[in-house]
């Protein structure tokens, strides 16, 4: 069983990966002023939360976006397991043809993401991960990672919304009882929930026109099993998928 972890601007998502088998998700608060030992302590206890042993992972992977935090990660992993987990990045084997101007800087979570789609849901195909950024990557039909589009994420627009204004209060991420709001609240929750759906598939829509065929759409993401059931295009929600293209590489990596 391995250990997979990926650790974003706002969430860390951790889960073990028994054969092909998801054996849990979980996300914790990405906290860059952790030490090595309380995400030792974190760790440790998910761990015990799913009657996991620690003589049970048998390796580790991590992907991350937010580099002041990988030596700490790695750390505690170390600290924890006996053994420094896999980092993707340069000179790890992914299987994954980038046409990017350059391709060393595409994000890890993406380059995970789109190894999974690959996998479980072939090419062409465009994927959105819903985070503290939403992100769209496009796969073509000759499995090619050619780009994609970063937009500012849900709760970012939300915030910088809330913020900037006198008179507009927080808000829960719900979808308001109609479109077309009656009070401030739900004008908010149209304008948040159903704007941010009607704008992934109007781009959906522009990217499916530049590449001249259909192809199927994945969301992943914390954020995303609340903005896509109110999208008007069919999307699958892949709670999963960086846990499963974490557990791809590793096993590109050492088998």
């Amino acid at each position: 069983m391995i250990l997979a972890i990926d650790i974003g601007n706002t969430n860390i998502v951790i889960g073990c990966i028994e054969g092909e088998r998801i054996r849990f998700v979980e996300r914790v608060s990405t906290d860059l002023s952790k030490t090595e030992l309380e995400y030792v302590v974190e760790f440790r206890t998910l761990l015990e939360l799913y009657d996991i042993g620690i003589g049970d992972i048998t390796g580790s992977i991590m992907s991350s976006v937010v580099p002041p935090l990988n030596n700490i990660v790695n750390a505690a992993i170390e600290k924890l397991f006996h053994k420094a987990p896999l980092l993707v990045g340069p000179g790890v084997k992914t299987g994954l043809n980038i046409l990017m101007d350059n391709p060393g800087q595409l994000g890890a979570d993406l380059v995970v993401n789109a190894v999974a789609g690959l996998q479980y849901y072939g090419a062409p195909l465009i994927l959105i991960d819903m985070g503290t950024a939403t992100t769209v990557s496009v796969v073509d039909e000759k499995h090619n990672y050619i780009g994609g589009m970063i937009l500012p994420g849900v709760k970012v627009s939300l915030d910088s919304l809330v913020n900037r204004t006198s008179q507009l209060p927080r808000i829960s991420l719900e979808a308001p009882r109609r479109i077309i709001g009656k009070n401030t609240i739900d004008c908010m929750k149209s304008g948040t929930v159903i704007g941010q759906a009607a704008c992934l598939d109007g781009l959906i829509e522009r990217i499916i026109e530049e590449l001249g065929y259909e192809a199927p759409v994945v969301a992943t993401g914390g954020l995303s099993g609340s903005i896509v059931p109110y999208c008007k295009r069919e999307i699958l929600y892949d709670n999963e998928l960086t846990l499963k293209g974490l557990g791809i590489i590793y096993r590109k990596n050492t088998e």
